[in-house]
């Protein structure tokens, strides 16, 4: 990572306000504001899901800094799933790739930078699965096979539908629960 790209991020992160995050994808840094409270249900309705069919030694992180030096790339995910030994630190930031997932809800307020930075950046930085939930649209949606460029396979469901979350969970997410913006 460019050393004059990260310092500009941790100059970013010290100066702005509570409820703020920020993230890096190459030159552009993105800030986003605390989320609504249905976004907050949503993700809740979908973590208590992955929390009953985590494998051990998965745990969950939300809004945690997964960075990739390699691809210049540092993104906050709602939700990521981790071994338990990338959070045995007291540092702010976990590589990238230790990630088994990243879960993002869709901002109403920029939802590009969910729908294409991230899915752009996600599979570059390591990460196997994404899920992103789209509260606007009231859809889900899972992204895996991994190339280290690109995702290979893109899953759709409605809310209302279940959608079948692979290994190391192996479930059917349930999305009924879930509510529109």
């Amino acid at each position: 990572m460019n050393p004059e790209h990260f310092a500009l991020l941790e100059e970013a992160r010290r100066s702005l306000p509570d409820g703020f995050k920020v993230e890096l994808s190459g030159d552009t840094i993105v800030m986003m504001v605390s989320p609504s409270g249905i976004h907050q249900r949503n993700l809740l309705t979908v973590r208590r899901q992955f929390d009953s069919h985590a494998p051990a030694g998965l745990l969950p992180s939300e809004n945690t800094d997964l960075v990739s030096p390699k691809v210049g790339k540092s993104r906050n995910p709602d939700l990521t799933y981790l071994p338990e030994g990338a959070l045995e630190t007291t540092d702010n930031q976990v590589a990238a790739e230790a990630a088994v997932i990243a879960v993002e809800l869709v901002s109403p307020s920029n939802p590009e930078n969910d729908w294409v930075g991230k899915v752009r950046d996600y599979p570059l930085m390591g990460i196997q699965l994404y899920l992103l939930v789209d509260a606007r649209q009231k859809t889900v949606t899972l992204f895996s096979r991994p190339d280290g460029t690109k995702y290979h396979r893109r899953e759709d469901v409605d809310f209302g539908e279940t959608l079948r979350i692979p290994e190391p969970f192996d479930f059917d997410l349930v999305t009924a629960g879930l509510l529109p913006y």
